[in-house]
Formats: C-alpha cells, sequence, structure tokens
C-alpha cells in the first residue's frame, strides 16, 4: 500500500475505547456460555473482519445458543432457517407473489425472505440441497438478492453464521468448494469439561442461558468497524500472509511435504484477504495499532482448514485438512532469507 493512499493509524484514545467495548462483547459471552472463550474470541474477530462463520459441532453443545447471544449483544436484527432437503431457494430468499391492487388489478409483490436481516443462522446447512445452498452464493459475497433481474441489498452488516454436523451423513449434501470458500472462518465446536458441566447443571435450570447485561450500541458497533478499516498491515506481515496462501499449492516451490504429498488444490486469494482481515481484528482485541505476526498464526488455521481440497492419499492415511496447515504454519518462517542474486551460490568456480 502505498503510502499516500495508507489510513492513518489509530491514537490510543481511538483505540482503547473501542478494543474496551469488544472485550466487553467477550465478557458478556464469556457468562453466557460457559467454557467457551477462545471460541468466543475467534467468533468476534470473524464478525470484525465482516466475514460469514461455520461452526461445526456435535448436536447440543451450543452452536445456536451462540448465534442468538452474539445477536442480542450486538443488538442485530437476527433470524434462524433450520436448512432440510425440501428446503426451496424461495424459502430463503424470498419470492413474488400475486395480489390484488386497489384499483382492482394484480400486480406482483416481493415479500422478502429471511436472509433479509442481519444475521442467518443457517442452522444445520449441509442439509439443504445443492439447488438451496447455491441460494447463498451471491448474499455471502455480494451482499444481494437477484431475482427477476431486479437486485436488492440486504441489510448491513450482515453475516451469515452456519453450522453442521461432521458425523451424521445421511440425508446431507457436502457444501460445493464455492461455498466453503465463502466462510472466513471454519469453527470447531468442541465439548466442554466437567468443571464447566457441572456449572451449567447448578446455575442454568433447564439449560437457560442469562440475559445479557450489557449490549454494544449500534454507534459503538460502527465505531469498531471504523477502527478496523485503520488498523495497519505492515509490508512484512502481508508478504507472511502471501507466503502462506501460495505455499499451500503443492507445486509451488517452498510448499511443506504435507501439501506436497496431501493437497490437490491451494487456497484461494480470498484466503489471504481473510487472513489479512482476521487479523486486523486480532490487533484490535489486542489493543495494538498494526498487525503483528503473532496474529497471523491466531487465525490462519480457521481460514485455512476449510479451503484445501486434499487428495485421495490423505484420506487413505488418514490425514485432515487441520493437519496440513499445522505443518504449513510450522514450515513457512515468518521472515523469508531471500539472498541478493550476486550474493547466491552457483556451481561456478570459487
Amino acid at each position: 500500500m502505498s503510502e499516500s493512499h495508507r489510513p492513518e493509524l489509530l491514537s490510543p484514545d481511538e483505540l482503547l475505547p473501542v478494543a474496551e467495548n469488544c472485550q466487553k462483547v467477550l465478557e458478556q459471552l464469556d457468562r453466557i456460555l460457559l467454557g467457551r472463550s477462545a471460541l468466543h474470541r475467534m467468533v468476534l474477530i470473524g464478525l470484525l473482519s465482516r466475514g460469514h462463520i461455520l461452526l461445526e459441532g456435535l448436536p447440543g453443545l451450543g452452536k445456536t445458543a451462540l448465534v442468538h447471544a452474539v445477536g442480542s449483544i450486538l443488538q442485530l436484527d437476527f433470524k434462524r432457517v433450520q436448512f432440510t432437503p425440501d428446503l426451496m431457494p424461495g424459502d430463503i430468499l424470498g419470492a413474488h407473489l400475486l395480489q390484488d391492487t386497489a384499483e382492482g388489478g394484480r400486480d406482483m409483490v416481493f415479500r422478502p425472505g429471511p436472509v433479509f436481516t442481519n444475521i442467518l443462522l443457517a442452522d444445520e446447512i449441509n442439509r439443504a440441497s445443492p439447488k438451496t445452498q447455491s441460494a447463498l452464493l451471491e448474499t455471502m459475497q455480494e451482499a444481494s438478492v437477484t431475482l427477476l433481474g431486479q437486485t436488492r441489498k440486504l441489510p448491513q452488516p450482515f453475516f451469515v453464521l452456519a453450522s453442521q454436523n461432521p458425523i451424521e451423513l445421511e440425508g446431507t449434501y457436502p457444501l460445493p468448494e464455492a461455498q466453503l470458500d465463502r466462510f472466513l472462518f471454519r469453527l470447531l465446536v468442541d465439548a466442554v469439561g466437567s468443571d464447566t458441566l457441572e456449572q451449567i447443571i447448578e446455575g442454568r435450570r433447564r439449560g437457560e442461558a442469562p440475559k445479557p447485561a450489557w449490549t454494544m450500541s449500534p454507534d459503538q458497533l460502527a465505531q469498531a468497524f471504523a477502527a478496523m478499516d485503520r488498523i495497519l498491515l505492515p509490508r512484512a506481515v502481508g508478504r507472511y500472509v502471501a507466503r502462506l496462501v501460495a505455499a499451500s499449492h503443492a507445486d509451488a516451490a517452498d510448499a511443506p511435504p504435507k501439501v506436497k504429498q496431501y493437497v490437490r488444490y491451494g487456497a484461494s486469494p480470498r484466503a489471504a484477504i481473510g487472513i489479512a482481515e482476521a487479523s486486523r481484528a486480532a490487533a484490535l482485541l489486542a489493543k495494538r495499532p498494526t498487525v503483528g505476526f503473532e496474529d497471523v498464526r491466531l487465525v490462519a488455521a480457521a481460514v485455512l482448514n476449510h479451503r484445501l481440497v486434499l487428495n485421495y492419499q490423505a484420506r487413505y492415511d488418514q490425514v485432515t485438512a487441520s493437519m496440513v496447515v499445522e505443518d504449513l504454519l510450522a514450515s513457512i518462517p515468518e521472515v523469508a532469507m531471500e539472498l541478493p542474486e550476486e550474493m547466491s551460490v552457483s556451481g561456478g568456480e570459487e
């Protein structure tokens, strides 16, 4: 980025109030849903990055409750759609209905679907048919809906938070790569420990979560988005992000062994953009006006683990995308050691 287009760096007086409000959001999430602090932090990073999030975990682990809590704390309009095999695109996007007019005639009137909201919970998204899943492609990329040649913009901000069960395969349809690539993060929702379960049993009758004690106003949310736009990504960190994504392709010169052996298709440029934006959000939560290498390492796995297409050898060897990403992060140095051409080692005479 040229100096003339580089945004003015956030001052401490501008940064700290925004970071403190974001910390209050995390405190409320930790209070409502116990034992999930790391997950809550990644969800908030994803939302500050204006990204969509895929939550993957077994039933009953609080995925739906988490999305409800986020909507309540951020005071955003929230709608939930239960994805089923018989769900049609019009059930999500909306449809044109023929209605009588006051003049005695008839006209086609558009009735918006549940996608016209701020937070759309796509519950068990992989249960819908590919035709219905494809209805979300435009909404997730352009934040708009086009029907009968007319494009309608969705409310802003707009997020899709989807859930899916990783082990139940009967009656499900794998998400196409084009749709997976539109999710900024894929976050794994694991089971909580016995101490957390004891707290839930003692303090949560029938599993009912408390209401948030503090909510973020629309102005405070707008300030957080504005602060995100002014978090500086140093050139060295940007190069590290670019090298990570480039090395996720098996034909790259510096691709690590597991990438070369198991990856069929690497990450897209959208992954590099996602890592850069999510790193800015991580820096903001850490009360820093510039992105560090540690921010990239924090978010890279969540951005990459659903974007790598593995080959059949990976399935045979029981190698997952998360294992490949772990090898990638361990193999690519933060700073590339590139020697000038005249200093490179050649096969000539000494």
